[in-house]
This record gives C-alpha cells, sequence and structure tokens, in this order.
C-alpha cells in the first residue's frame, strides 16, 4: 500500500503526522498551564493538593506527546532533528531540564521527609509551566522566522550565534507565539480545574482568572497571526527547489489552501466558545470546546508552515539552507516503513482514551484526597 506512494505524497504524510502529534501536545500543555495556578487558584493546602492531583494524572501524557513528537521528527525528517537538536541545542536543554523538573516534582512533592521540601516542588511546577510552554512556542515560531544557521555540502550545521537558539527570544514575533501558547495553556488548565474538581471556592476563582487570561491571549494571538499574514515568507521553487523570500507568502498559504483555512477558522472558533460557554452560560464542558479548537488551530499552523512550497525551518542566515519537507525527509523507503507502524496509531489514541475516562469518572472533592493513599 504505502511503498506505492511517490517519495512526496510519503513525506506530505509524515509531515500530517507531525503537525497531529504537535497539535496534541500543545492542547496537553493544560497540564503546565495549570501548574502555573496554584497559587493564584489553590489558598489552602487542600486546594493546592487538589489542583496538583487532577494534573498528576495527566502529566505523563504531556510528556510522552513530547517525546513521541520528537521521535517522530527525528524518524521522518532527520535534517531537521540534526539541525535544530545539534545546532539550537541550548534551547532544547532549557526545554529539557523544565520537564525532567516536572517529572521529578510529581514524584517527590508528597514523599515523606523529602530533604527540599512541598514548596520547592510546587516551585519547580510553576518553572515547568512558564518555561515549557514560552520556550516551545518561540522556538515554533523560528518556523516562521527562520534561525541563524547554515549546512555545508555535507550538511553538517554551522549556528552563527553562540546562543545557540535561545537568540530566538530576540524576535518579537517569536515571543508573541510563545506568549499566546503561555496564555492558551493556562486557559485550558482553568477549564479543566472547572471540569474535574468539585470545588465551589476553586471553580469560582478559576472561572474569575479565566477572563483575565483570556485577554492577553487574544492580545498575542492577534498579533501573531496579523504579522504573519502581512510578513514576508520563505518560499520554495517546486522546480529547482530555491529558497527565496515571497511577500504575504503565509498569507498565500492560507488562501490557496482553503481547507486548512477552514480548520484554521474551525478552531478559532472552538477556542473562544469554549471560553464563552463556560463564563457565560455556566457550562462545565468548555475545556472540550478549548481544547479540540487548539487541536485544529496548531495543525493548520503546521500545515502553513510545511506546505505549499514552503521551508519549514528556514534559514534567516543562508537562504538555501533552509529546510523543506523534500530535502529534510528520510528515503523513501525508511519512510515506507515507518508508515506501516504509523497504522497503530489509532490503537494508542484508543488506549489513551480509555484510560483518560476511567481517571475522570468522578471530580475529584477534598473528601478523596484526604482518604487516597497516594498523592502527588
Amino acid at each position: 500500500m504505502f511503498e506505492n506512494l511517490s517519495h512526496l505524497v510519503l513525506q506530505q504524510y509524515w509531515w500530517i503526522l507531525i503537525a497531529i502529534l504537535g497539535a496534541l501536545f500543545v492542547f496537553l500543555t493544560f497540564v503546565q498551564g495549570g501548574q502555573t495556578l496554584i497559587y493564584s487558584i489553590g489558598k489552602t493546602e487542600n486546594e493546592k493538593t487538589m489542583l496538583i492531583n487532577t494534573l498528576g494524572r495527566k502529566w505523563e501524557f504531556t510528556f510522552t506527546t513530547l517525546v513521541t513528537f520528537g521521535g517522530a521528527f527525528f524518524a521522518s525528517f532527520p535534517l531537521f532533528y540534526a539541525t535544530s537538536f545539534g545546532g539550537a541545542y541550548w534551547v532544547w536543554f532549557a526545554i529539557l531540564i523544565a520537564f525532567v523538573l516536572q517529572a521529578v516534582s510529581y514524584e517527590y512533592r508528597k514523599k515523606p521527609a523529602n530533604l527540599l521540601g512541598t514548596k520547592t516542588f510546587e516551585i519547580f511546577l510553576v518553572i515547568n509551566g512558564l518555561l515549557g510552554t514560552i520556550l516551545v512556542g518561540t522556538a515554533v515560531g523560528t518556523f516562521f522566522n527562520g534561525a541563524q544557521f547554515s549546512l555545508n555540502e555535507l550538511n553538517q550545521v554551522d549556528w552563527q550565534t553562540p546562543f545557540r537558539g535561545l537568540e530566538a527570544v530576540l524576535t518579537l514575533h517569536n515571543v508573541a507565539l510563545g506568549l499566546t501558547v503561555f496564555f492558551l495553556s493556562r486557559i485550558l488548565g482553568l477549564l479543566y480545574f472547572i471540569f474535574t474538581i468539585d470545588n465551589e471556592n476553586i471553580v469560582a476563582r478559576s472561572k474569575k482568572s479565566l477572563l483575565y487570561n483570556t485577554f492577553p491571549f487574544l492580545v498575542f494571538f492577534l498579533w501573531f497571526v496579523i504579522q504573519l499574514i502581512l510578513k514576508e515568507g520563505f518560499a520554495v521553487d517546486p522546480d529547482t527547489g530555491e529558497v527565496f523570500m515571497e511577500k504575504f507568502k503565509y498569507l498565500h498559504n492560507v488562501i490557496q489552501m482553503p481547507l486548512n483555512a477552514l480548520i484554521l477558522v474551525v478552531g478559532v472558533v472552538g477556542v473562544l466558545w469554549g471560553v464563552i460557554s463556560t463564563l457565560f452560560m455556566k457550562s462545565l464542558k468548555g475545556f472540550w470546546f478549548t481544547g479540540a479548537g487548539t487541536v485544529l488551530v496548531v495543525f493548520a499552523l503546521f500545515i502553513i508552515a510545511g506546505f505549499n512550497n514552503t521551508a519549514f525551518y528556514p534559514s534567516a542566515y543562508d537562504l538555501q539552507s533552509s529546510l523543506t519537507i523534500q530535502n529534510a525527509s528520510s528515503s523513501h523507503f525508511t519512510l515506507t516503513a515507518m508508515s506501516y507502524v504509523s497504522l497503530m496509531i489509532p490503537f494508542v489514541l484508543a488506549y489513551i482514551v480509555y484510560f483518560w475516562r476511567a481517571m475522570n469518572k468522578k471530580k475529584l472533592d477534598e473528601k478523596e484526597i484526604t482518604e487516597e493513599s497516594h498523592l502527588y
């Protein structure tokens, strides 16, 4: 089946899978967003424990999806993996440390007589929520604004700054996406608290905070989108593979891929409807509307970055070193073999859905955390 597909079709298939994994990861950052709110939403020790425990039941999904996303990128587009992870390693190292802090914190926060104390691990969770979201969003921003690297004839990367990827924070458009992801993760975290916790005080504070976080999210998201559709983009000549700058390239991508544009619009509506229905219609399930909308929006942005003859990891230093889904991918044989493996994805998703529902059968309340033997 897959062996009969052209190399380009396989490359596009794997970019779609990468887009899905990236979208699911951003949705699952509700865990990180919720972690940044444990002190503002939780005012007592029991309330903080409820917040951390409802998030703790899901943190492995976020971490696993991030690892799967990286692994899929490595296998399908190894030149990107080698260029970004081999060149911009300081930014990826910072992201990795942030997620290690998260794993350690959930494991040891409630361990008896832990040496660092409960509050230290709570602060680690806040750091993970802050750095993990902003740095990931900023790194993805380089898909549209480029990075400072060049490749020689052997595809060896030469990074042009000593900051090794951290210089991305000097580009405001990158930071706008990072802050968009940060505030979106907080919105998702608040909606998740409302959906899973049976505590009037937590729900009331979460709704109030939801309004305060939606405003900066909209500001940064609109700033990012408006700049994106107005800026020059990194276009690729389909015949020669030459990379060149094209005015309004990403606007052209939106117009020339109407189905993807529809996905983007539906996603934005879903994100906003989840917030509106929670604030003004007393819905307790806004999390699912905003979550589904998040997946659609992020998926659409990945398609805009990689499809329609666009360099998905452009070099702002040397245009011809820019990476596309054609020049950065694995061989036809490797993509074919992995495509058969990808048929297992629906079974993995079914497994996740089953255990997700099992863990959320009943809302978490104060009585449960006083009786539960295992607490995060």
